[in-house]
């Protein structure tokens, strides 16, 4: 929320629509795809008997967090939400693919030098699962990339469809982590997660240029405080900022340290 108004929106969201709904439901969509992704998403699959769990070698980090991603994405629109009251719109859902499809395919390469290949895994992993989008989708223009004065934007024609492919590769990664199958995995990293398109690096490094919008964020966490009553029952908790991010960092490093040092 930090980050609300600076520019970005009016920069790399294709239309007005587009970004009046991302405007309304990113933050919730957004949450919500973490948090399917972390306890769902992880939490979920199996392998079959006697598949080694480092099967996937050098690759396994990015096929998992790509495994994680796709079944928060694919179930982010499912009714469910909306009966339980976390949604009250079921195209809240377009927002969090908007953006996805966005950074997967665009605005994370301001995360990268020009001329380098993309290196860490849940980069390659957002990569993987926008490219493989467009182009699995080509035929019936699912998504596309537009050109608007001289600018390129994503264009998402068929949300629904969207879903589908989601669907689709989801299953594959599940498959190739279930089997193993490092062959497979190789392939998909290797044609989809790793180069990058260097015209479109630049243009995006320059569009980001003018917003003055820096790659990376740190945050400061707030120290939780219980307040209990005169018998010791924790009753609230207050939120304390009284520190700053380097100290917040050696504190971490001090109480979860897992060397002896």
């Amino acid at each position: 929320m930090a980050s609300h108004g600076n520019g970005f929106n009016e920069e790399f969201v294709i239309d007005k629509p587009t970004a009046q709904l991302m405007e309304d439901y990113l933050y919730i969509t957004d949450m919500l795809h973490t948090d399917l992704h972390e306890c769902l998403g992880h939490a979920s699959g199996q392998l079959l008997p006697g598949v080694d769990p480092d099967a996937l070698k050098e690759n396994g980090s990015a096929l998992e967090e790509a495994r994680a991603d796709l079944f928060a994405l694919y179930y982010l629109p499912d009714q469910k939400l909306i009966e339980l009251g976390i949604l009250d719109n079921p195209d809240a859902y377009k927002a969090e693919y908007y953006k996805y499809m966005l950074n997967g395919l665009m605005t994370q390469l301001n995360r990268i030098e020009p001329g380098k290949d993309i290196e860490e895994a849940h980069m390659r992993n957002r990569q993987l699962i926008a490219s493989w989008i467009l182009d699995h989708g080509k035929k019936d223009k699912v998504v596309e990339l537009v050109k608007k004065k001289g600018k390129t934007y994503i264009k998402i024609n068929d949300y629904k469809k969207m879903r589908e492919l989601i669907g689709e590769l989801l299953a594959e990664i599940q498959r190739i982590k279930s089997e193993g199958d490092y062959e497979a995995g190789v392939a998909l990293i290797n044609k989809y997660a790793v180069k990058v398109d260097p015209k479109l690096h630049k243009e995006v490094l320059d569009r980001f240029a003018t917003l003055d919008i820096p790659p990376y964020r740190g945050f400061i966490n707030p120290v939780l405080v219980p307040m209990t009553d005169k018998n010791g029952v924790i009753v609230d908790v207050t939120l304390e900022y009284g520190e700053t991010y380097p100290e917040q960092m050696l504190r971490l490093s001090k109480d979860f340290r897992t060397l002896g040092y």
